[in-house]
């Protein structure tokens, strides 16, 4: 079993501050203008709209293989400007020591927009 002897222990409020909801990617391009290799994605959160990210996901996932794939999302992030593009969203995986980043998703076919918690 590992131990995260780094992270600080937060309250559970601390956690209910987080809004994680499932989306779809309805858009995947690749980010030309960063340095490290990264798509552009839209992804639609049924009720709360469509929303854009940045994402190091290179490595295992193609523009064309995220189209329809349903990801997990921290949606209530300050908008970020990289490079020249606004992210409003964070997509969330596993990151191993090479750091690919495996996406986090859903097991079956969900309604876009539902809260993770």
């Amino acid at each position: 079993m590992l131990h995260n002897m780094n992270k600080e222990t937060i309250a559970w409020e601390d956690f209910a501050k987080i809004d994680i909801r499932v989306g779809t990617v309805i858009k995947a391009e690749i980010f030309s203008e960063v340095k490290k290799p990264a798509y552009k994605l839209w992804i639609d959160f049924g009720e709360l709209g469509i929303k854009k990210t940045s994402a190091q996901i290179t490595t295992l996932y193609t523009p064309e293989t995220l189209i329809n794939k349903q990801v997990i999302a921290v949606v209530n992030f300050e908008p970020k400007q990289i490079a020249n593009f606004m992210s409003e969203c964070l997509v969330l995986g596993t990151v191993d020591e090479k750091n690919t980043v495996t996406l986090l998703s859903v097991e079956q076919k969900v309604i876009n927009g539902l809260k993770v918690g």
